[in-house]
């Protein structure tokens, strides 16, 4: 294999070429096979051999002739039978005879994830480098060499070798490479460090992925690489005008847990949170203090709603409110019983009156959403959320499978995440996993501003989000569209504001105009990946035709899939070299074989070892399908005999409805969703009721229900008071935390958020005092918190 990767910024762009050698005596049918990664797009695809030329082509579905069926059945066996789970591009490339090879060049784009440190970081596909462990990890696609039937390929040796080259480049300059394989010394071909390029040394390794950390300069919160366009596209497309590839990566502190904290979030509950949550505690089923629990971890500063969606698409309050105690104690009283007016679930109205109600300026806003079952509207609640994807993040918790691809695309088009939750866990503790993730801090009010020469202007594609949350970076794509009136105006200037704490920040750099890069359009690429996915919503819910229109002149254009257009095998075979006669003036024969992206059923998590790159169908597979396309072409016959004037080629079917939910890969919600012990539920039912009456500050009265909990008369505990200046909450506070810690019990993940803010309110009323109350705590409660605990 020679794979060149072009690494720019956060964006790589792979071109690779594969020799396949057939050692086998026979010939045989192959097809290639290749798994596409969440943030991979394929562009380009062609396989020689010595005598024919496949490539794939992209066209538009509706008009897609099913007639090219060679080697489909091929495929579907492929589909059905494979134990890997997950979508492959795959490719029937004919027969391969015996000692002959077949080139395989293929051509692909995809985002790079930034780590913490601002390194970019790219892994090579494993079809471009097979090993062996691969084979055996859980989630392994298809991808190994041309292998005779009797191989091994978990101990044999693969006879395989590899030249990789990445050239690099970033107008912050290339500071430093790391890789878990041997590298050749770094090589700058630029000045100014802007460019490099560096190699693989020696043999790769065979039991591991190759990967590469690319560092580039001082990290910065926001940069810009302009890349020139297809200078054969017409000026004013999507390829003919340069694009600029936006990073944005402000850096946001760590806060403490328990302080105040902006954001907006807003819960919207399914019957499954409803029920129960007006009895009172004593009768209340943990779904309705899960609830409680939920909103007393909440920070101070924040502003909250409920809807309780079923019942109506009106939210608790008209917009969001501050978190107080008399509004959260009102909340809870106006939610209305379940059983009375639960109809359908109308998801899809009470989203749009979300989106109808202003945000609170300086504050992010995060949706949690519940769903006991799938809504009929689906497509349109997809394509409502994706409408609105700048602005909000979106948690999604599904109470049956049905409504679990559902739950992940919300979840996944808005920056969130998604988990079912089972009859094993209990709700809280799901619940709680995704609040600590909320509560991350974030840049709110993020806006882009542009400075350009007289004559151009700028379109962000797909627009700006909102806020940026600690520990994430947005990648976005801006195109440049005119012609500057002054050319000795090569440079433009961007600025990025954002709200972070309630201060304004602001950063300005500039860029430079003339277009770089090596003109392989990574960027254009993926800036038509980036819009297709954008339109796919909103096509599938049939809105109007519009968006399918600018779907499908977007996909042939950029040669990026998309549902609305469909990939064809054109096989071009030469003529016999030794005929000199007439017909050798006629162009090469052409015809079409199946070339399409298929999405493996995969039989459980664990890979198997024998799908592979190169794929060589059963030998009964290729005599059934040789039988059926002799019988196929049999059945045409006598159609066209009996049937004068009508054509042999059956008229193509309507193609079926477009799902934006087809391709939406929602395992992942189900074996990762946590899971809790009978240590949790138990935790869960001691705690309860102290969460219940802790105050939104994290403050606890004290109180006979106190003294209830901890199993101590009320009496004794004010006598065993410390000194006459302790407030009673004070020394409530304490010994509610202290509790929490005594000996043998474990609260931490349950109760983490409420004692941040109990503990911070503590440090912010008695800090003097609290050596002698946690001392007197321990005693009463015949325990040993350290004072750690409480940050002394």
């Amino acid at each position: 294999a020679v794979v060149d990767v072009a690494i720019q910024d956060y964006v790589a762009d792979v071109t690779a070429e594969l020799i396949y050698q057939n050692k086998s005596q026979i010939s045989t049918e192959v097809i290639f096979v290749f798994p596409l990664g969440s943030h991979m797009a394929i562009y380009s695809f062609q396989a020689c051999s010595e005598d024919a030329k496949v490539q794939a082509v992209l066209r538009d579905e509706a008009q897609q002739l099913h007639e090219a069926t060679a080697g489909w059945e091929n495929l579907e066996y492929l589909q059905n039978q494979s134990s890997c789970p997950g979508e492959v591009f795959a490719c029937f490339l004919g027969t391969l005879s015996a000692g002959r090879e077949v080139v395989v060049t293929l051509r692909y784009v995809q985002e790079l994830p930034r780590k913490p440190d601002g390194a970019a970081h790219f892994v090579l596909a494993p079809t471009l480098h097979p090993h062996t462990t691969h084979y055996g990890r859980a989630f392994a696609h298809p991808s190994a060499m041309f292998l005779p039937a009797a191989c091994n390929c978990l101990t044999s040796k693969m006879p395989y070798s590899l030249l990789l080259t990445a050239s690099l480049q970033s107008p912050r300059g290339v500071a430093n490479v790391q890789a878990n394989f041997s590298l050749t010394p770094l090589l700058y071909t630029a000045q100014d460090r802007s460019t490099a390029q560096v190699s693989l040394a020696g043999s790769p390794p065979d039991h591991q992925d190759l990967e590469l950390l690319v560092y580039f300069g001082e990290p910065t919160a926001v940069s810009a690489v302009v890349e020139k366009g297809d200078p054969t596209a017409p000026p004013g497309s999507l390829l003919g005008d340069p694009m600029v590839l936006v990073t944005l990566a402000p850096s946001i502190p760590e806060t403490v847990p328990g302080q105040r904290q902006s954001g907006e979030f807003i819960f919207l509950l399914d019957t499954t949170f409803l029920e129960h949550a007006q009895v009172p505690l004593q009768n209340r089923d943990q779904d309705g203090d899960s609830l409680l629990f939920l909103l007393k971890s909440l920070p101070l500063g924040c502003y909250f709603n409920i809807y309780c969606y079923g019942t109506t698409s009106v939210g608790i309050y008209p917009q969001s409110v501050e978190y107080t105690q008399d509004n959260l104690t009102e909340a809870m009283r106006r939610i209305p019983p379940t059983g009375s007016s639960l109809g359908d679930t109308d998801l899809l109205e009470t989203l749009r009156s979300v989106y109808n109600t202003p945000r609170p300026r300086g504050h992010t806003r995060q949706l949690f959403i519940f769903m006991a079952r799938l809504p009929l509207d689906k497509e349109a609640i997809v394509a409502e959320v994706c409408r609105h994807r700048n602005s909000h993040r979106c948690f999604s918790f599904c109470f049956s499978e049905e409504s679990a691809a559902l739950a992940t695309a919300l979840a996944r088009e808005t920056g969130g995440e998604a988990t079912y939750v089972s009859s094993d866990n209990t709700v809280a503790a799901v619940v709680l996993k995704f609040l600590k993730q909320a509560l991350k801090p974030a840049a709110a009010e993020v806006s882009l501003s542009w400075t350009l020469p007289r004559g151009l202007e700028v379109e962000v594609l797909g627009g700006t989000p909102q806020s940026i949350f600690q520990g994430q970076h947005s990648l976005l794509y801006a195109q440049i569209h005119g012609q500057a009136q002054d050319a000795t105006l090569a440079k433009g200037v961007m600025t990025l504001q954002y709200s972070l704490d309630g201060q304004d920040v602001t950063h300005t750099i500039e860029f430079p105009l003339c277009p770089q890069g090596d003109g392989r359009l990574a960027g254009h690429h993926l800036a038509a990946r980036c819009l297709l996915k954008r339109l796919l919503p909103e096509a599938a819910s049939g809105s109007s035709d519009e968006p399918r229109h600018r779907a499908v002149e977007i996909s042939l254009t950029s040669g990026i899939i998309c549902p609305f257009t469909s990939y064809v095998g054109v096989r071009t075979s030469d003529r016999v070299t030794w005929y000199r006669g007439p017909l050798a003036l006629l162009p090469p024969r052409q015809s079409l074989v199946t070339c399409q992206i298929i999405k493996l059923c995969g039989r459980g998590k664990t890979s198997s070892c024998y799908p592979v790159t190169i794929w060589v169908p059963p030998g009964w597979l290729t005599a059934v399908r040789q039988s059926r396309l002799a019988l196929r072409q049999l059945t045409h016959g006598i159609a066209a005999l009996t049937q004068q004037g009508a054509s042999s080629k059956a008229c193509k079917p309507p193609p079926p409805p477009v799902s934006s939910l087809k391709n939406v890969d929602y395992r992942e919600v189900f074996w990762c969703s946590p899971k809790s012990g009978p240590w949790f539920t138990k935790a869960f039912a001691e705690c309860q009721e102290l969460v219940a009456l802790q105050n939104v500050d994290g403050s606890w009265a004290l109180s006979s229900g106190l003294a209830s909990v901890l199993e101590i008369d009320e009496a004794e505990i004010k006598g065993k008071m410390p000194g006459e200046a302790t407030e009673p909450s004070i020394w409530a506070t304490m010994l509610a935390v202290t509790w929490l810690h005594r000996n043998n019990k474990c609260y931490q993940d349950l109760c983490e958020l409420l004692e941040a803010k109990a503990v911070t309110w503590l440090c912010s009323r008695a800090v003097s005092q609290l050596d002698k109350c946690l001392e007197a705590a321990n005693t009463l409660l015949g325990s040993s918190v350290k004072p750690s605990v409480f940050r002394l």
